[in-house]
């Protein structure tokens, strides 16, 4: 079992940057890989990043790319999601979500490949 809560969204300038947390409890936090997902208005959710349970793999998505930085902490079972260059196209509820199946673009960029997520947690990027 493993619980997810997501912090750090808010509302920022074009151009601006955030940091997004997930915290998880569980004491396999360092089994799973983790990704971050956002749901903006009138779209699907879709995976913006990912990283596998060792930081040796990770996926960003072409639109994030060069721009958002995923990365996590073991011991403090946390994952992190550094977003810079913020466009009012990364608008959305940015989640967290848990897989423990293997590492690659197919089952990554499924939501339907993750077992547990968060509640979500708002960024708005202001024009």
């Amino acid at each position: 079992q493993l619980q997810l809560v997501e912090s750090g969204g808010g509302l920022v300038q074009t151009g601006g940057s955030l940091r997004l947390s997930c915290a998880a409890s569980g004491r396999t936090f360092s089994s799973y890989t983790m990704a971050w997902f956002r749901r903006a208005p009138g779209k699907e959710r879709e995976c913006v990043a990912a990283i596998s349970w060792n930081a040796g793999d990770t996926y960003y998505a072409d639109s994030v790319k060069g721009r958002f930085t995923i990365s996590r902490d073991n011991p403090k079972n946390t994952v992190y999601l550094q977003m810079n260059s913020l466009k009012p196209d990364d608008t959305a509820v940015y989640y967290c979500a848990a897989s423990l199946l293997g590492f690659s673009r197919a089952v990554v960029t499924g939501n339907r490949n993750y077992s547990y997520w968060g509640q979500g947690t708002q960024v708005t990027v202001s024009s």
